[in-house]
């Protein structure tokens, strides 16, 4: 384990940088004054900032099924995942696991292998490695399994997906539709049929979105409602106690979130493009106009600290403000009072950032739970 680090521009959680020390003991923050402990490494002028709590990514996707019909072992891709984590500075990861109707990559034995993966991997992986279920809503007879889960700990955040009616809008494109029927491991006629199969049940979907919101209240998990476009839906989710809305498509159902008091989250890659890639609105605006809590790596994990790193430094929000949104924000909203910040009693999750290109910022190290997870280059110690 780490002794700690030293530097000279550590930002802790007044929103002030400091020229400070920080000490460890049992993976948490000892200290935030007095001498440097022997061993700590000496970050210089480098930035030390709280470790990026992503409260919602999907990228591994990628690592398990490259191409279609290329898939790889589970414990090799989410491996190779845990490397970009850390690389990229993010110390806990909410990975958006979708258990859906489609089957295949978003089907129940992928989502059960995944599961096991992790919990097999743990001793070995760098950064906190979280389940954060996307259920769709269609999904019906997943609805007994994922109360199980909730009930024995599994999920550490529940959302409320419905993508059917973008699979609706694609029946008639081959083109389109084929990429769902290979991404499910089915042939398009197929998966045609089980589209039509699905929808036919959509009277039972409300009170199934009821009966697991209990259950996730009575497990303490914390609950998304994904893509909401209304106002009216935006309230009757945060009535079932489902508080954050995730990635919201409209401008009616974000101001309808400030209202009810439920963080919002956006894309961080919405901010590093300079616009959403599917109409929903524009990251960068929401967060100059108060509307964004978090910011996410929905499907690329450099998104969040470069994302970060390009409101401070275009001025739209301060450092404190900028890593409130990937930090502290995130890891409130799921639950978690333990990280996000750096102060005495917090785990000693942090990054140690080259920001001197915002467009490209480095991270030169990264520390989870007081263990050095990722070395870019050699930070002299303290010896004395």
């Amino acid at each position: 384990m780490l002794q700690g680090i030293v530097g000279r521009r550590v930002l802790l959680d007044d929103g002030h940088w400091h020229d400070t020390p920080l000490a460890f003991a049992d993976g948490l923050i000892a200290g935030c004054d007095g001498p440097a402990p022997v061993g700590a490494l000496d970050c210089g002028d480098y930035l030390v900032l709280p470790g990026i709590v992503d409260l919602h990514g999907d990228a591994f996707e990628r690592q398990i099924l490259p191409r279609p019909e290329a898939a790889f072992p589970l414990p090799l891709a989410l491996a190779d995942t845990d490397r970009q984590l850390v690389a990229n500075g993010i110390t806990t990861a909410f990975h958006g696991i979708t258990w859906s109707w489609e089957g295949g990559l978003r089907g129940r034995d992928n989502a059960i292998g995944i599961r096991n993966a992790l919990a097999r991997l743990k001793p070995r992986l760098g950064a906190d490695h979280r389940i954060h279920l996307r259920w769709e809503t269609y999904n019906l007879d997943a609805v007994d399994e994922i109360a199980d889960w909730l009930a024995t700990g599994h999920i550490d955040l529940l959302a409320f997906n419905d993508h059917l009616d973008m699979v609706q809008a694609r029946l008639g494109d081959d083109g389109k539709l084929r990429k769902y029927a290979e991404r499910a491991g089915m042939p398009l006629a197929g998966f045609r049929a089980l589209v039509t199969r699905v929808a036919a049940r959509g009277d039972e979907v409300p009170a199934a979105i009821a009966r697991l919101a209990g259950h996730a209240r009575a497990a303490g998990v914390a609950m998304a409602s994904h893509d909401d476009d209304t106002r009216a839906e935006r309230a009757a989710f945060q009535a079932l106690g489902c508080t954050i809305s995730e990635f919201p498509r409209t401008a009616e159902a974000t101001a309808a979130a400030r209202e009810l008091g439920s963080p919002t989250v956006f894309g961080a890659p919405n901010v590093v493009r300079g616009g959403s890639h599917c109409g929903a609105p524009a990251a960068r605006e929401m967060v100059a106009a108060d509307l964004c809590d978090i910011l996410a790596s929905d499907y690329y994990y450099p998104a969040p600290l470069a994302a970060a790193c390009q409101l401070a430094a275009d001025g739209v929000v301060g450092w404190a403000g900028a890593w409130k949104l990937v930090a502290a924000n995130p890891a409130r909203a799921a639950g978690l009072t333990d990280r996000g910040e750096l102060a005495v009693g917090q785990r000693a999750d942090l990054i140690v950032l080259d920001a001197s290109d915002p467009a490209t910022p480095r991270v030169v190290a990264t520390v989870a739970g007081g263990r050095l997870v990722h070395l870019a280059e050699d930070l002299p110690r303290v010896t004395a």
